[in-house]
């Protein structure tokens, strides 16, 4: 079983590292972010050059004004921490898929099995440090066997970043009870009784430390430790069917976005059709240098670990996929999967292609995946008398009709989705007019066929009954007309186009 490894990142002065980005006039002036609490204005963050000079948060801002006269006060953004924190998450999820945000002021990352795409653990410890050192954030990392004993050391370490396998209880012994994130009432406990040290009072006995300042110390203890595992709330869940492959050097070409897509694809398939899945659809996101993410999405119509018909629908979005100053990180994830139905072999082909057959679904995906999936539909079937209710969209391309198509009486094969009044000339009762006017065309019938009657579904709602006539014109082109109700005369309002015939 792998080892877990954890890299905890500490943003030392995020909100002010972020705002002196947007205002760079303010890089060499002592400033604050402060927030009224119950009458008094307390600082919530100050830069570096605050802190230099004994401001800090907590003090009320009016002595820190006494300690740096010229000192600039800039009112809090409440929830600016949360929102940073995500959006360095999503730029540092090109190190690793499983990223939690760690308020007010870090992220932790589990890394396990990560390291080694880069070099090795202090290889990619470093990467990750300077490059968010590059855009401007005081960040400290520190990397370890559990969460607890990276956070620690990422805030309180003095040697090195980096602690061996098996080695976190000799690096937590000389650090100060706070390194284990406990509650200020326990550690002033702590302090009280002289426990300057985690060493003082880690081999203490485990009832003697409950009664003496409860549960959390122990569990504090036990996480940092690894006695006990600390669950992260990631940032994005991990989908159960996805793939990563980071890129040494950027990638600028489309054919090195290919070879990504077949490479992933072909980890990704492997499983599936290992474990009798294929998918349905599958997103592939590309994290580029500049901290953008472009994607590309596709679909079938049943579910594919096929390797070379799935490059096939992505080869199709390459084209739409600028990668700028180059990709470093190419993802790829299967949310929606399903059972692959067995192919059973066939003694004799049939002479026409069923809906089962593979190449018809494999070609509907890249018709549907270049044109859009909502140009292609199959309907099936209702068990309904109202023509516009008598037929459904299929979910899929597996799903069966429950009814069979009616063939008793004439039905158009292309059907309106509401019928549209037509103007007509003034008929006779029970027999069809003798032109109607459609979209500003006139049309003499020739021929015709009906009536139709088809009553009206009471018990949905209420209305006349219809009338419908099979109609050809002039030209041998073929409608389907009703009449709305009885026949009234000369009103002629009553007429509707309501489908095409082939």
């Amino acid at each position: 079983m792998m080892n877990k490894r954890f890299v905890s990142l500490w943003f030392r002065h995020l909100l002010t590292d972020w705002l002196t980005l947007r205002r760079p006039e303010l890089k060499p002036v002592p400033f604050v972010f402060a927030s009224p609490v119950r009458g008094r204005v307390i600082i919530t963050a100050a830069n570096a050059l605050a802190e230099a000079q004994g401001v800090a948060a907590g003090m009320t801002a009016a002595d820190a004004k006494a300690i740096i006269v010229d000192l600039q006060v800039i009112d809090d953004i409440p929830g600016q921490a949360d929102k940073l924190l995500k959006a360095l998450g999503e730029w540092c999820i090109r190190y690793s898929p499983l990223i939690a945000a760690d308020l007010p002021d870090g992220l932790l990352l589990d890394i396990s099995g990560c390291a080694h795409l880069w070099g090795g653990e202090k290889e990619y410890l470093k990467e990750i440090v300077i490059r968010l050192r590059s855009k401007g954030y005081d960040v400290r990392g520190a990397m370890a066997d559990t969460p607890g004993a990276a956070w620690a050391i990422a805030r309180f370490g003095k040697v090195k970043p980096i602690i061996p396998p098996g080695e976190q209880a000799d690096a937590l012994i000389q650090l100060p009870p706070v390194a284990l994130r406990l509650e200020p009432l326990v550690i002033e406990r702590l302090q009280k009784l002289g426990f300057y040290t985690i060493k003082t009072f880690i081999n203490m006995g485990r009832s003697v430390l409950r009664r003496r300042f409860g549960p959390e110390l122990l569990l504090r203890l036990d996480q940092a430790l690894g006695n006990i595992d600390e669950p992260l709330q990631l940032l994005h869940p991990v989908e159960p069917y996805a793939e990563r492959l980071p890129c040494l050097e950027p990638i600028r070409t489309a054919t090195g976005i290919e070879i990504a897509i077949k490479t992933l694809l072909e980890k990704l398939c492997i499983r599936l059709q290992g474990e009798g899945k294929g998918l349905r659809t599958a997103i592939l996101k590309c994290y580029r240098v500049d901290g953008h993410v472009i994607s590309a999405d596709i679909g079938t119509n049943r579910a594919s670990h096929h390797i070379g018909h799935l490059f096939k629908l992505f080869e199709l979005k390459i084209p739409t996929l600028e990668p700028a100053l180059g990709i470093e990180l190419f993802t790829l994830e299967a949310p929606k999967i399903d059972d692959v139905e067995p192919e059973q072999e066939v003694l004799w082909q049939s002479e026409s292609c069923g809906l089962d057959d593979t190449d018809l679904a494999e070609l509907l995906d890249r018709l549907a995946n270049k044109i859009g999936a909502g140009s292609i539909h199959r309907y099936l079937p209702q068990e309904r008398y109202w023509p516009e209710r008598s037929i459904k969209p299929a979910i899929s391309i597996n799903e069966k009709p429950q009814t069979s198509w009616r063939k008793d009486r004439p039905r158009p094969s292309i059907l309106l989705p509401h019928p549209q009044q037509i103007e007509v000339t003034s008929p006779i009762p029970d027999y069809p007019p003798m032109l109607f006017i459609y979209k500003n065309e006139t049309h003499h019938i020739k021929r015709s066929d009906g009536p139709e009657r088809i009553e009206r579904e009471w018990w949905l709602d209420e209305g006349e009954h219809r009338d419908y006539y099979q109609v050809e014109d002039q030209d041998g082109r073929r409608y389907w007309l009703f009449r709305s109700g009885h026949y009234a005369g000369s009103q002629a309002g009553q007429w509707f186009i309501h489908g095409f015939f082939a």
